[in-house]
């Protein structure tokens, strides 16, 4: 083929592809595509984000299994009599969760010591959008102090794919009132977030306990006599939050299906300091429902004290940086 035809078929060519832009061009404007791509990414990032503490929770579960199809190598590395097998595996995995919180959220606890040395305790907590909290604080504790905590979770959790493994080397359970309460009496401590999924659906900024009437924590503390210790997370509203629209089609949908329905974004990392309030003991003169508002306002002082209301997420991204004075109580 001469030049000539060389330079013709590239001038076609051309010509086709100037004349297929602009045919394009008369159905899209490429230049608000581009810009609403712009506007939008931010936004679409939002909502990818909290894939990625699903994806941290498969790769948690992943490594478990390999863990276990392993356990005849780790057997014979650990062979003594008192060894229990899932003991390392739980603390490589604390290791991981306590590292992602360090780094990701500047994460801190303070009033560990209210915490018991041994024995039991309830650990009840305000219950965010996601839990991404009791996660780290699970590790934090079972690192510093040698003591796992036992965890009451929603019973649609296991209906998640590899979820079952993951509960059982965390004991995380749905638990009934006498189930949590031989856990107690068994000297371990446990926690229960009253609010449960419904809290986590439908709490805002402002951080309003969402427990309706809820008492089967406190006949657990009374059944046990174990102390209750009030749990909040600062600005745990602010790292993952869910869609303020259409609430009550939502609340419908919810209390239909009694699984989570409502979009959450978010994945902000926002500055997370959880705080332990001071143990309330066992007392046998009170009711279930009088030991429920007694928490209650346990955790409603930490929240006044320590969340500024409503919740910032441009601020609490500045706590990371700067520390925040306690509120006079």
């Amino acid at each position: 083929m001469s030049s000539s035809d060389d330079l013709l078929t590239l001038s076609n060519e051309t010509v086709g592809n100037s004349t297929f832009i602009a045919y394009i061009g008369q159905y899209i404007d490429l230049d608000y595509s581009i810009w609403l791509y712009r506007l939008l990414t931010p936004i679409l990032v939002t909502f990818l984000l909290p894939c990625a503490f699903v994806l941290l929770i498969y790769c948690t579960i992943s490594f478990l299994y390999i863990y276990k199809l392993h356990s005849r190598f780790i057997l014979q590395v650990y062979n003594e009599g008192d060894f229990d097998f899932w003991d390392v595996a739980r603390t490589l995995v604390a290791v991981v969760w306590d590292a992602h919180g360090w780094i990701f959220h500047g994460y801190e606890v303070r009033g560990i010591e209210n915490l018991p040395e041994s024995g039991p305790a309830l650990i009840i907590y305000y219950h965010g959008a996601i839990p991404i909290d009791m996660y780290y604080f699970t590790a934090r504790i079972y690192l510093k102090k040698q003591r796992l905590i036992y965890t009451v979770g929603d019973r649609f959790l296991n209906k998640v794919p590899g979820w079952t493994l993951l509960a059982r080397v965390m004991k995380i359970s749905p638990g009934t009132v006498q189930s949590c309460a031989s856990v107690l009496r068994e000297g371990n401590m446990l926690s229960i977030a009253p609010g449960g999924v419904y809290e986590a659906q439908f709490g805002d900024s402002n951080y309003e306990l969402l427990w309706r009437r809820r008492v089967g924590f406190a006949k657990v503390a009374m059944e046990s006599k174990a102390p209750i210790i009030p749990m909040f997370t600062e600005n745990l509203r602010e790292g993952f939050r869910s869609v303020g629209l259409a609430k009550r089609l939502f609340i419908r949908l919810y209390n239909a299906v009694r699984f989570p329905v409502r979009p959450i974004y978010g994945g902000f990392p926002v500055k997370f300091r959880t705080h332990l309030g001071t143990p309330i003991p066992y007392d046998p003169s009170l009711t279930p429902e009088e030991l429920q508002e007694k928490v209650a306002f346990a955790i409603e002082e930490l929240i006044n004290k320590h969340q500024r209301i409503p919740g910032s997420i441009f601020h609490g991204l500045l706590d990371r940086f700067f520390s925040r004075k306690a509120k006079a109580t």
